[in-house]
């Protein structure tokens, strides 16, 4: 598992004008089953990105697409670990 912390690099409002692009990259990478949940902080200085990714690596490819990334929007933290225990349910995601 990839948990990937992004901190905005850009003001809000520039950051706005690519949130739909960012938000259809997101959709696609639900769609293909990598992200499990994403998310702004608040307040709204990044956001958060958890993936079931075969490492950094992977992650760092998937996340270059990334419309902030390509813009200087935004540059992402990747924290990977092993995933031990889940709640319920959530095996689906593994």
């Amino acid at each position: 598992m990839i948990a990937l912390h992004s901190v905005y690099l850009k003001p809000i409002e520039e950051v706005d004008i690519y949130l739909p692009a960012h938000r259809a990259f997101l959709k696609t990478l639900y769609e293909q089953g990598i992200t499990i949940c994403s998310g702004p902080q608040i307040p709204r200085t990044g956001g958060f990105i958890l993936m079931n990714a075969a490492g950094k690596t992977e992650a760092l490819e998937i996340i270059k697409n990334d419309p902030y990334v390509i813009h200087g929007l935004a540059e992402y933290t990747m924290i990977e670990f092993e995933l031990k225990s889940f709640a319920a349910g959530f095996e689906k995601f593994v």
